[in-house]
């Protein structure tokens, strides 16, 4: 079956006693033994819950995996899956990593003796070169948050394999729609499933899945021990939206692609981050590992005035830190998403005072240019 058939089925035949099309919502904290030393197979919520296994089993499916976890937030999910590392080990992550991964690597893990190195994950001599002895892990993104870097997941599965590393990619700008990492040789793959997956802004999510048996006890025994799961409703609601994720990724990658390609024209726009335009510079390998270009770019604009110009003008796009729902948003990364970063990391990486990343939604697109243009018109 076809992915788009797989994701419009998600939640469907998971209730034969009744037969039920959209799966059942059960708030029971606790469950009834049927007798001494026996179980129904759920005991307690915090380890098993029959509407969140239904929406485990569904992003595992989607992803090519064989285990799926569920969390109260993606920052939920990123920290129960670093907390696969113990004391002194060592892990390398991308350089332009989204701000709260940054920030609980930095402020929380590094506490507990976990040692970082950030480093351009487009280049995989760089990665080779960051590998130390104790190192454990690589986790990336790709595309990056907000810089838009593409880095190759099989050539990075490959030297996780000849090093015994983890490889951990945080999939939440493509989605399963668009990449599957395990497929192409990823251990993790995670997602904040409050954006794209969950697609409506109602929910906050955090998806985790692997098709590795060994790293789904070690993960499961995490998740109930620390006790951050997503609840039933939110789990149904996460399942609603991602019915709907394969139309909702082809109106936005459209859109995005239109707006990227609009921008580059405008005069007072510097630059342009977006897999999908030809000069982009990891175009090539994006293409060979996705699907599609996705709904998110970044911008730069020609001051620091302008972009304050911008989120105060927009009248339909709406100006907010989320991303990935129904909406276009825009954000100023160096103030909200990666406020946390210190100031020359984030100017290091192109994060500045001028630069605004965009969640493309699925408007018209003429509705979304005519925002767009009139907020960067010449009124500063």
């Amino acid at each position: 079956m076809r992915q788009e058939s797989t994701i419009a089925q998600v939640g469907t035949r998971t209730d034969p006693q009744t037969g039920a099309v959209s799966p059942p919502i059960y708030h029971a904290a606790t469950y009834q033994h049927p007798g001494f030393g026996q179980s129904t197979g759920y005991d307690y919520t915090r380890t098993a819950n029959p509407t969140r296994v239904i929406l485990e089993r569904e992003i595992a499916k989607l992803e090519g995996g064989t285990h799926g976890f569920s969390f109260s937030s993606g920052m939920a999910a990123v920290a129960n899956v670093l907390s696969l590392l113990n004391q002194n080990d060592h892990l390398i992550a991308s350089d332009d990593l989204y701000g709260g991964t940054y920030r609980i690597v930095e402020q929380l893990f590094r506490r507990f003796g976990v040692d970082a190195s950030y480093v351009d994950t487009s280049d995989t001599q760089a990665i080779s070169n960051a590998i130390r002895p104790e190192s454990k892990a690589i986790f990336i993104e790709t595309p990056t948050n907000p810089m838009m870097k593409i880095s190759d997941i099989r050539e990075i599965a490959q030297i996780a394999r000849e090093h015994n590393l983890l490889l951990i990619v945080d999939n939440t700008f493509m989605t399963p729609y668009c990449q599957q990492p395990l497929a192409l040789g990823a251990d993790i793959v995670l997602h904040s499933a409050t954006k794209y997956l969950s697609g409506h802004n109602d929910v906050l999510a955090g998806l985790v899945v692997t098709g590795k048996p060994d790293l789904a006890e070690r993960i499961a025994f995490i998740q109930n021990s620390v006790g951050a799961v997503l609840g039933p409703q939110d789990c149904w609601l996460t399942m609603r939206g991602m019915k709907t994720l394969a139309l909702r990724m082809e109106r936005q990658q459209e859109n995005a692609l239109a707006v990227a390609t609009w921008l580059t024209t405008h005069k007072n726009v510097r630059a342009v981050y977006y897999p999908g335009l030809a000069e982009h510079t990891g175009r090539f390998v994006h293409q060979q590992q996705s699907n599609g270009f996705g709904g998110m770019l970044s911008f730069t604009v020609d001051s620091e005035q302008r972009v304050i110009q911008v989120l105060e003008k927009i009248a339909m796009v709406i100006f907010a830190e989320s991303l990935g729902g129904l909406e276009s948003m825009i954000t100023f990364p160096a103030r909200q998403t990666h406020a946390d970063i210190p100031i020359e990391i984030r100017e290091r990486q192109g994060i500045t005072n001028t630069l605004l990343r965009m969640s493309v939604g699925i408007e018209h697109i003429d509705d979304i240019i005519a925002d767009l243009d009139q907020a960067l018109c010449d009124s500063i």
